[in-house]
């Protein structure tokens, strides 16, 4: 395609939103005035040294910072880096290279893949993107806890009784089929955004802000995590559902999807943290594709209160009078802390209630795109949100051995309809550990 056409497309989608001062018109077209587009072959160092050349012109002699970004099928990564390393690097500035998952697909082929990045890039030049850590409230929970006193006394096993990560989207793989089946749910969503956002918020308080010493913290987590057996796992498969005279298709209804494929849609896993802090309390994951909702969310369900006065106006079920934090990433950003309160009136009548810190009502301003956070992040050379190679290492040792022994034994998981709330198993393994999921409540 030519300059202008790529100008066009990016035109479609550009926008002021973020920084809404005048002269939007006139910053979008020096904006897109800095487009090029460059066509070439991922594994041709002649290509790369054209790129080279064509950068040099543009770049005319200033310091010039170059930022690769690997949005590529995961077979041609190492090609890719070791053109534009040895071709296209910049003479006189940094480069970097953001990597985007899957990061290898098991132990041995991540090791394998950060070997060979770091044949031609150093630890500090590769940017391993989750761009769930760019989420808002996703950065908002190390404020949330470490800047509020109230938190952080009761961030441990002797006020908190279990914490879940949730994850459901209400769609299927719908033509992504072909590369879903190859990974599964487990290494495309639980391994990576869920187990770091459960490093995140399980973590000890770090020295500092600075990168380094936020991540030595989260793989302290993943080190201390105990490693996770066959019978805390559980899969599911979507099937084909007929809802309101409309069809939906199953899984392997996907025309790119073997039929015969055994690869999780759904997946709910249990997980333990055997260090002083976190000992004994059970960290539940679920994520899903084609369930009833849409969510992102961390629930912290806290312990019942000892010898509570009022146990009688709740009945026999105290699950209901426990407190709840939620903190919902996505859709509509909000935190909220479910209080027990009397209802108003001349008896004794209690009921639920939540103190809601709404993100849409509370503050005007749009929320930028996680991307839009991690790209601006690398940039600057923040290695915070991104994600280091013994970090990597260490989430893939916990996974792998569960997904060998998966595979191995051809596991069938359990079938669900679409657009149901997932496999009944996941109930089982929540209530082996005495929890009860806090997404399917009667009120949220």
């Amino acid at each position: 395609m030519t300059d202008a056409e790529l100008r066009t497309m990016i035109s479609k989608t550009l926008t002021c939103r973020i920084d809404k001062r005048e002269n939007c018109g006139e910053k979008m077209d020096q904006f897109l005035e800095r487009c090029f587009y460059h066509s070439g072959q991922y594994d041709s160092q002649e290509n790369f040294a054209e790129l080279d050349r064509k950068l040099k012109e543009h770049e005319a002699g200033r310091v010039s910072n170059r930022l690769f970004y690997l949005s590529i099928p995961p077979n041609i990564f190492i090609e890719a880096v070791k053109c534009a390393s040895l071709s296209a690097s910049s003479g006189n500035g940094w480069t970097r290279v953001i990597v985007e998952k899957p990061f290898g697909r098991d132990s041995e082929s991540s090791a394998a893949l950060t070997k060979a990045l770091k044949q031609y890039l150093q630890e500090d030049q590769i940017f391993r993107i989750d761009h769930y850590l760019g989420k808002e409230l996703v950065e908002n929970l190390s404020v949330l806890r470490f800047s509020n006193l109230i938190f952080e006394p009761l961030w441990s096993r002797q006020y908190i009784r279990n914490v879940q990560l949730i994850f459901s989207e209400d769609f299927g793989t719908e033509g992504r089929g072909g590369y879903f089946d190859n990974y599964g749910i487990i290494r495309d969503i639980i391994q990576n955004h869920l187990l770091q956002i459960l490093a995140l918020f399980a973590m000890e308080t770090p020295v500092s802000l600075d990168a380094e010493d936020i991540r030595n913290e989260k793989v302290k987590v993943l080190r201390s995590m105990r490693p996770l057996s066959l019978e805390d796992v559980v899969i599911g498969q979507y099937k084909s559902h007929t809802k309101g005279g409309i069809t939906y298709p199953g899984y392997i209804d996907d025309k790119t999807v073997p039929k015969d494929s055994l690869t999780p849609t759904f997946a709910a896993a249990a997980l333990f943290i055997d260090n002083a802090r976190w000992d004994g309390v059970p960290f539940l994951m679920k994520a899903g594709k084609a369930l009833h909702n849409k969510i992102a969310e961390i629930r912290v369900q806290f312990r019942h209160v000892p010898g509570n006065l009022y146990n009688r106006n709740f009945g026999t079920d105290l699950d209901q009078a426990t407190n709840e934090l939620v903190i919902r990433v996505q859709p509509d950003e909000a935190i909220y802390l479910k209080i027990n309160n009397k209802v108003p009136g001349l008896g004794m009548r209690l009921d639920r209630s939540n103190l809601n810190l709404h993100y849409a009502a509370r503050y005007s301003k749009e929320i930028p795109d996680a991307y839009e956070r991690l790209l601006l992040d690398a940039i600057e050379g923040e290695r915070r949100l991104f994600i280091r190679s013994d970090e990597l290492d260490a989430a893939w040792s916990l996974f792998t051995p569960v997904l060998k022994e998966l595979e191995e034994k051809k596991i069938i998981p359990e079938y669900y309809p679409y657009g149901s709330r997932g496999p009944v198993g996941a109930h089982y393994l929540a209530a082996r550990y005495n929890v009860r999921w806090g997404d399917l409540g009667s009120e949220q």
